[in-house]
């Protein structure tokens, strides 16, 4: 069994922490609790023939890069970016965070997630506005579980393959 740790980035109330609960416990809840420094969950996917355990730094949202959150990066083999399509800000913050995070730990596989696809019609961003950089992106609700075990799935597949 091979470990690879995970950090999930992406700003304040993004459902970082409601994408983890869906994945490791298929469980969503309404209540919002704001992350205080990092939690760590883990959970063991198979992946080309190989078990993976995922062990899932989710880190606290912030708007702003704090330079105290690098540390949680050390050792990450991956991340998924998180992004709330209802708050046009929470795109330019992850774009940052990006940027930050590769220039910090280098290039590593990442998958951009389009988080609250249940409130599609509510979403101030076009996720066509992220073509240019080639990014894999993919739609999640951690309300409905939609597309979070692929978004999961599509990271450890990126990492099993050493893919950037």
């Amino acid at each position: 069994m091979i470990q690879k740790k995970v950090c999930m980035l992406g700003g304040f109330a993004v459902g970082k922490t409601s994408l983890v609960a869906r994945f490791v416990t298929s469980i969503f809840s309404d209540k919002y609790l704001t992350t205080v420094g990092v939690k760590i969950e883990k959970k063991s996917v198979q992946v080309s023939n190989q078990q993976l355990d995922l062990v899932l730094w989710d880190i606290y949202g912030d708007d702003e890069f704090q330079r105290v959150r690098m540390s949680y990066l050390r050792g990450a083999s991956g991340y998924l970016l998180v992004v709330d399509p209802t708050r046009k800000a929470t795109l330019e913050t992850a774009i940052a965070l990006q940027d930050s995070a590769e220039k910090t730990i280098g290039r590593m596989p990442f998958v951009v997630v389009l988080n609250k696809a249940d409130l599609i019609d509510q979403w101030e961003i076009d996720e066509h506005a992220l073509d240019d950089r080639k990014w894999t992106i993919i739609r999640t609700s951690a309300k409905t579980g939609t597309g979070v075990e692929e978004a999961f799935l599509a990271l450890a597949r990126a990492m099993a393959s050493g893919a950037n």
